[in-house]
């Protein structure tokens, strides 16, 4: 008869299942993860769309016509690893939404340590008409400026791409739409980018001048008399940067980078605020940007920058959903444990399953 297992037998045959599973762990743990997306559809025109002349063509540059034409609608976004399932979500509400969908050139900054030919071929994939480009961003061009912040997503050079966008993008994109990559729009982005700038301001954006301005600055910033000045005979309010309508051609003029590079210079020496990309653009720009309405940036669906709890919208109508702060609804959906609003962002998620991909 065979012989019956021992209890030595049981215990070794649990340490080599043991030990299997954390090779497996080990071997998982080391393999690149790779997210995979579906294709979006296709979206098209309607018949008021303006048709762009030449768009096949190429300029003297090899920069095509379409590019640079002003009846595009030009938006940047920032695109790497970490955060473009957030951006694919975004880029498939605008076009979703878009009366005039083929009349959109998307700008990309990635960094210049990035796999820029992955990131390339992964929006080529889900969007085999999108009108695009990617931009190298030198990391180290604003490295040695940044400061610590109260939270170290808000440190990664990338988030400070938005400050170089003039120097970046071609000389010939005039004006753009920037946004942020944890954002869906439910509203038509071409009523944003005609969003009227005066005969002087540089930027518009929404204003929330109820918010308390003084603590986005530290003490040492409001008790210096030399740098409180600086917003003399201005107005200033917070704004958040995450959507803004920018014109490169005023900014480029004013050299406005410059500027911001400056205050990152100050806050080097002495630390006169501690919160990111943000503050700098306060110091330059607030008091003096066209206010948007606020339905162009609800933000802060992600909760504040500790905890990320979930929060409400805020009241009035909705055309842009904006999950600023640290929770994310992809994490918080794929951890199970989402917020209410997370729902919304949803439908323009195209993160491939494990399900899709067997099927």
């Amino acid at each position: 008869m065979p012989k019956s297992p021992s209890l030595f037998d049981f215990h070794l045959l649990l340490l080599f299942t043991i030990f299997s599973l954390a090779a497996a762990d080990a071997i998982a743990a080391a393999r690149p993860i790779t997210q995979q997306f579906k294709e979006a559809p296709q979206f098209y025109n309607s018949e008021i769309c303006p048709k762009i002349v030449g768009e096949d063509d190429e300029s003297d540059n090899g920069t095509s016509i379409f590019l640079c034409s002003d009846q595009s609608v030009h938006v940047a976004m920032t695109l790497d690893s970490a955060y473009i399932r957030g951006s694919m979500a975004a880029v498939l509400s605008i076009l979703q939404h878009s009366s005039c969908p083929q009349n959109i050139v998307f700008h990309f900054v990635a960094s210049a340590t990035a796999n820029a030919s992955f990131l390339h071929a992964t929006i080529s994939s889900s969007f085999p008409y999108l009108n695009f480009q990617v931009y190298s961003f030198d990391d180290s061009s604003v490295s040695r400026l940044i400061s610590t912040s109260i939270r170290s997503a808000l440190d990664c050079p990338l988030n400070y791409a938005r400050s170089y966008l003039a120097d970046l993008l071609p000389s010939c994109v005039r004006r753009i739409v920037y946004l942020d990559s944890d954002l869906v729009l439910v509203d038509d982005i071409a009523k944003l980018a005609a969003t009227q700038l005066g005969d002087n301001s540089v930027l518009a954006a929404p204003e929330h001048c109820n918010a308390n301005f003084t603590s986005y600055f530290t003490p040492t910033f409001w008790s210096s008399p030399t740098l409180s000045l600086t917003f003399a005979n201005r107005k200033p309010c917070y704004f958040n940067t995450g959507v803004m309508v920018i014109d490169l051609d005023r900014w480029r003029r004013g050299d406005y980078t410059k500027k911001i590079e400056e205050w990152m210079e100050i806050q080097k020496r002495t630390r006169i605020y501690e919160l990111g990309s943000l503050p700098p653009f306060l110091l330059v720009f607030a008091g003096n940007i066209v206010a948007v309405n606020h339905r162009w940036n609800q933000h802060g669906l992600g909760g504040d920058n500790f905890k990320g709890l979930c929060r409400d919208l805020h009241p009035g109508p909705v055309s842009l959903l904006h999950w600023s702060g640290k929770g994310k609804p992809w994490v918080r959906l794929d951890a199970n444990r989402p917020c209410p609003l997370d729902a919304l962002w949803a439908p323009y998620d195209l993160l491939q399953t494990p399900f899709a991909l067997d099927s």
